[in-house]
């Protein structure tokens, strides 16, 4: 083996290039050209941090029965989704730096089925990461808007069965999009797929945050006090919303912006500057499993209180 395998998803990188014909030399590209270099050495460094986080979350809500209910098992699934892809990312890094240095030695078969492996674990965790994602914010919707139908809506044996629904589906997209990359249909669905988690998560957050104005402004009215209640009030919810979706968008992004200039301009120079930075768009959705657990979960003082037990477990 020649070369160590391609950074994780490198079919999506080099194969996928390849196949749309992109194919331009490296001169080609031009000086103008903004390359920003990833280390493996941070790869590795990311991935461990967003392992233990994700640990850490998973590790707190199976050890407390109180937290066993469809919200916390939603917050669950996603810091399992997240762990998923720190495993992948730590595994694939380590392989790298042993192939790089001469003490794994294998062959070119073993190491593409490996690659192989890996791509469709990460791509499976990174779309059942994103309908998690999803799923919080449908069921912080009906928490709100069908407050009295709450526990009859979102039942333990419906969010179970919708927790399957996605990991099976998760995984059959996946190893589709793996065996049939060459395909531009799969990036138009994968494209699309992102933008409908975009629009879907920004209408009900932004539906919630109007909703908590007017019951704020409501309440205000009854305490004869009309403006400086809601107005802080409003203004640190569309704070926080605008911190949610900013963070979605900034992690995720990037990396949907490589696929549709994949699939609109695979052989533009201004393009090809772009494709040049897919490592740094992948440390993006790694930085995305690092905050998604202080988003969603160390929030939660009932996590939080589980989670100090569990610290105090292990260090005994």
């Amino acid at each position: 083996m020649q070369e160590p395998p391609t950074r994780m998803l490198g079919s999506l990188n080099a194969t996928l290039s390849a196949t749309l014909l992109l194919r331009l030399p490296a001169n080609h590209t031009g000086p103008g050209c903004l390359h920003v270099s990833i280390p493996d050495g941070l790869f590795l460094v990311l991935g461990l941090v967003s392992l233990v986080e994700n640990v850490l979350v998973v590790a707190a809500i199976i050890k407390n029965r109180n937290l066993h209910l469809p919200m916390y098992c939603f917050i669950c699934c996603l810091a399992l989704s997240d762990l998923l892809v720190s495993c992948s990312i730590v595994l694939e890094t380590t392989i790298i730096l042993l192939l790089e240095a001469g003490t794994l030695v294998t062959t070119a078969t073993i190491v593409q089925q490996l690659d192989n492996v890996i791509d469709v674990l990460i791509c499976s965790s990174m779309v059942s990461s994103l309908c998690f994602l999803g799923a919080i914010a449908v069921d912080r919707y009906i928490s709100i808007f069908y407050t009295l139908r709450y526990h009859s809506i979102v039942t333990l044996s419906r969010s179970q069965r919708a927790i399957a629904a996605i990991w099976v589906a998760s995984v059959l997209s996946s190893t589709l999009f793996i065996t049939y990359y060459k395909h531009t249909a799969v990036l138009l669905c994968l494209i699309a797929f992102f933008l409908a988690m975009l629009v879907l998560m920004a209408v009900l957050y932004v539906h919630m945050l109007a909703r908590a104005c007017q019951h704020a402004q409501g309440i205000a009215q009854l305490h004869k006090r009309q403006h400086p209640i809601p107005q802080g009030f409003c203004l640190k919810g569309a704070a926080t919303l605008t911190i949610l979706l900013g963070i979605f968008f900034l992690c995720w992004g990037p990396f949907f912006l490589h696929l549709t200039l994949v699939v609109l301009c695979p052989q533009h120079p201004v393009c090809s500057c772009v494709f040049q930075n897919f490592n740094l768009f992948l440390v993006l959705i790694i930085c995305n499993s690092i905050v998604d657990p202080l988003i969603y979960a160390f929030r939660s003082p009932e996590i939080r209180t589980t989670l100090r037990e569990v610290l105090l477990c292990c260090s005994l």
